[in-house]
């Protein structure tokens, strides 16, 4: 590589994210000009350059949704007044350091605007609050949307900005150090008492109006620093005061204190400065777990009392996981609303760049090389284990894995990455006994790949006799020779394993590990594999993540979501990225990822309404997935929890199956007497029209479908196909929306390995395998729990339509793996699903030889107020069997 290369990137990228249009021949017309200070750039590179700013600047990005109140705007008239002395500072360190693409700039800058306006005006002087929540993605840029509010917010004339970080010191460390590089300007990673400053980031640029830090890389906030720091009350600075502080009840108590006894002036014992609180991964341990209703739990508290300090204050939520918010107070409607941190003032939606490497790209295409199988860890590492289990050996998948990170990071040496950071995470514990003996095994794994490539890297692969060597190309041959473009071969791949491989360092990530995980200090690049649970699975950014594994067991959407540190910003190596999970696992996040993405859109439609917070609230509060969110909330108050659901454009399915012979000869009986019901009625199943699923019959009336619900011999732990439940739900719409159904008995076309001719039509019977969590008295449909095949849900919509809501979905999208919730928001009529299965035993399970009978209903959409209807759930079943998804700090969490 020419010498000057780095220097032609940084001078022409500032000119180049300046021009509006951008055009490839304005790229190569600016890097051509400059190459005239930096003749040694060849032709080659140069042209290589071209396309990387192609690349980078062609990145789209739409703008967000929001939900507000009647709140008057204020920011536009004051513009005029204010000085965007930090916002011109972030933006210029966004472009030159960050090479953010000018879309992208320009998307930020609108919405930093937006949700400035959301908050309040802070030249109003008499009282006022906010509550807001910005709802983004994981690892999509969430931090760098609040330093850009924060910076605007100080131009705007806020004083007091407190960002609340995550629980553990490691990423408070690290929100730190971005709101150093990207607000403050100066490195408070440096000692007080060494009397120098050290500008970095921002402070680059212009350093005349640096804000105070009340808090370091490596201090957290404490009274005594605050007191020697400030020297004086707020009211006194006129520069923006901040402090980055760790989520926990003892240190907002410190905070709260030194506010009381240094704000000298205070009208009413109130701050009077305009304060902007940032609650970052505000839905985790931010919210009021506690049962009692008469009680809050600690870190809610603390920061209710926080907030009403202020005579002028606004609090903003920030995450990519808002069910928990959303959920406040679930018991009821008032409750909801009268929580402090309810985002009861505005909801915003972020939307992600088109260059995002998120849940829909690794979950939910329909072919990808992404995600691998764990099948190998039992004998190993359970899935379920205890805190003494011994790490004797690594499963054989985690060994592939490691070797995958090994090859992934050569073939980025062999595209000229060799700066760059490179991580591997492996979260397969939550016990810091346990990660400790993986990082040891790791460590183990690492040195006998490093000694072989050391030895025998360089040698002609024809004259290698090493088993390391080999299982390394095995790996290359099995991960990428298959799926990449363009690969390298085997030779060049060999000759780059040991630089690839030398600087790898193990290391544990969690609260008694002793290195931090510090990418800042290698500038040149750092190789790590990071071992951890908890503490790197909230918030915490793995630089240059490639291949992650992942062994843990949840059912809990935020945990779930926010273990997924592989999400976020792949530009050059996407198809480099490789994740091993559970097949269970994996279900799980594509179910999640849906409904995730249902949230969305609902937000968007009712934003299209102009509705409000508390409207959305109200709805989504009626989600069934409430049945794990908030059993999840609740589940230590030992009792059953009463829950009203709507089902209105929702899809539920009979996922996990009773497996007792009664039941399961009660529900053949049930789909029989239906059928006879049907014939009686008129639609005799043997006139039911063929199409790609099955056998389909149209406009059934709902008398037959109500009886067959109520016969069915549901699973107790099935909670959202409660037939009681679903049954009232039918009922009460019976005679408008729900009076007609199409009802759906799957068949395969071709002959099938079990057939079924007891319904008076031939039935090719679908193949299902029985989940691995299936025991004595449960089925589970698949590892995944899913019933339906996709695209189900457009069974009896005609042709025209199902083109249009596809054509609408790739617009909207820009791809065409079509969910089936496009279809059933085009539904009049419910659809009913029969599904006969051939179920294959998990290992040690009972062969069944008959067909086993499930269900699927996909609900239309609602014009009609929606109608809610109880579900009742143990929640100590949840308990035991979910206790491993509560949080440890939620656990802890004592109640004031």
């Amino acid at each position: 590589m020419s010498k000057h290369l780095d220097d032609l990137r940084d001078v022409a990228n500032v000119v180049i994210a300046k021009e509006r249009p951008l055009t490839p021949a304005l790229i190569r017309t600016t890097i051509k000009k400059f190459r005239v200070i930096y003749p040694d750039v060849t032709n080659n590179e140069a042209e290589r350059l071209a396309r990387e700013f192609e690349m980078q600047h062609d990145v789209t990005m739409q703008f967000s949704e929001s939900l507000k109140d009647e709140h008057e705007p204020w920011l536009s008239d004051r513009k005029v007044h204010i000085e965007p002395y930090y916002w011109d500072r972030y933006k210029r360190l966004l472009v030159e350091e960050r090479r953010f693409s000018s879309q992208v700039i320009d998307n930020l800058n609108r919405e930093t605007d937006k949700i400035l306006d959301f908050l309040g005006n802070p030249d109003r002087t008499d009282p006022w609050d906010r509550r807001g929540l910005v709802f983004g993605h994981v690892q999509s840029g969430k931090t760098a949307n609040y330093i850009g509010l924060i910076n605007k917010a100080a131009d705007a004339g806020y004083k007091f900005i407190v960002i609340i970080a995550g629980l553990h010191n490691n990423l408070r460390h690290q929100t730190q150090s971005r709101i150093d590089e990207g607000f403050i300007g100066r490195d408070n990673s440096l000692p007080l008492s060494q009397g120098r400053t050290q500008y970095i980031g921002v402070g680059k640029y212009n350093s005349t109006r640096t804000p105070v830090s009340l808090t370091g890389a490596h201090r957290d906030f404490d009274k005594q620093t605050a007191s020697s720091v400030m020297g004086m009350s707020l009211r006194n600075f006129n520069v923006p005061v901040v402090c980055v502080i760790k989520k926990n009840s003892h240190t907002l108590q410190n905070l709260t204190e030194w506010l009381e006894e240094t704000s000298t002036g205070a009208t009413q014992g109130l701050v009077n400065e305009p304060m902007l609180l940032i609650d970052d991964e505000a839905d985790n341990a931010s919210i009021n777990i506690s049962n009692n209703k008469e009680k809050v739990s600690s870190i809610n508290g603390k920061i209710r009392h926080l907030l009403k300090l202020f005579a002028r204050s606004c609090y903003v939520g920030f995450t990519a996981t808002p069910f928990a918010n959303i959920f406040i107070d679930p018991d009821t409607e008032d409750e909801m609303l009268q929580d402090d941190l309810f985002p009861r003032h505005f909801i915003v939606s972020l939307e992600t760049p088109s260059n995002y490497f998120g849940a829909s790209r690794v979950f939910l295409q329909k072919s990808n090389h992404i995600v691998k199988h764990i099948t190998d860890n039992e004998d190993y590492l359970p899935l379920k284990h205890e805190i003494d289990w011994e790490v004797i050996n690594l499963p054989p998948s985690l060994a592939k894995a490691i070797r995958t990170f090994v090859v992934a990071r050569t073939l980025r040496l062999i595209r000229n990455h060799d700066t760059h950071h490179c991580s591997m995470l492996v979260n397969a514990s939550r016990f810091n006994n346990v990660q400790r003996q993986l990082r040891d095994r790791i460590q183990e794994a690492v040195e006998r790949i490093q000694h072989s490539a050391r030895i025998y890297g360089n040698l002609p692969p024809d004259q290698v006799n090493d088993s390391e060597m080999e299982a390394l190309n095995q790996t290359w041959k099995d991960v990428y020779a298959q799926t990449m473009n363009t690969p390298p071969d085997w030779p060049t791949v060999q000759k780059h394993l040991h630089q690839a491989a030398a600087p790898i360092r193990v290391i544990e990530v969690n609260s008694t590990a002793n290195e931090p995980l510090n990418y800042a200090a290698h500038r040149n690049g750092l190789s790590v594999i990071a071992i951890g649970g908890y503490s790197l699975s909230r918030g915490m950014t793995l630089e240059g993540l490639i291949v992650s594994y992942f062994l843990r067991s949840s059912v809990m959407y935020d945990t779930l979501m926010q273990m997924g540190r592989w999400f976020g910003y792949r530009d050059g190596y996407d198809d480099l990225c490789r994740i091993w999970l559970p097949e269970e696992t994996k279900g799980w996040y594509e179910y999640i990822s849906e409904s995730i993405e249902e949230l969305r859109e609902e937000l968007r439609s009712m934003a299209q309404q102009d509705a409000t917070p508390k409207e959305f609230g109200l709805r989504v509060r009626s989600h069934p997935d409430t049945l794990i969110v908030t059993a999840r909330n609740k589940m230590g108050s030992g009792q059953s929890i009463t829950l009203k659901i709507g089902l209105a454009n929702r899809f539920c399915e009979t996922a996990r199956l009773k497996r007792d012979p009664v039941s399961l000869k009660t529900n053949h009986q049930a789909v029989r007497y239906l059928v006879r019901r049907l014939e009686t009625a008129g639609y005799p199943l043997t006139k039911a029209k063929a199409c790609d699923q099955g056998w389909l019959l149209k406009k059934i009336p709902v008398g037959p479908i109500i009886d067959f619900i109520r016969a069915f011999q549901n699973h107790p732990e099935s909670n959202l196909t409660d037939p009681s439940s679903v049954g009232q739900y039918i009922r009460k719409r019976s005679k408008t929306e729900l009076q007609d159904w199409d009802i759906l008995f799957v068949s395969l076309k071709q002959e099938s390995e079990l057939q079924d001719n007891s319904l008076g039509i031939k039935i090719n019977c679908q193949t299902r395998t029985a989940g691995n969590r299936s025991d004595v008295n449960t089925i589970l449909v698949t590892n995944r729990q899913r019933v339906a095949s996709r695209g189900a849900e457009k069974i009896g919509l005609s042709p025209d339509i199902v083109k249009e809501a596809e054509r609408k979905y790739r617009q909207s999208k820009g791809n065409s793996n079509y969910p089936d919730r496009i279809y059933r928001a085009e539904r009049k009529r419910p659809l009913l699903i029969i599904h006969l299965l051939k179920i294959k035993p998990e290992q040690g399970g009972t062969e069944h030889a008959d067909p086993i009978i499930a269900w699927s209903i996909s609900f239309p959409r609602t014009e009609m107020k929606e109608e809610r209807v109880e579900y009742i759930v143990n929640s100590l079943w949840w308990h035991e069997r979910y206790k491993d998804d509560i949080d440890e700090e939620e656990i802890s969490d004592n109640v004031i």
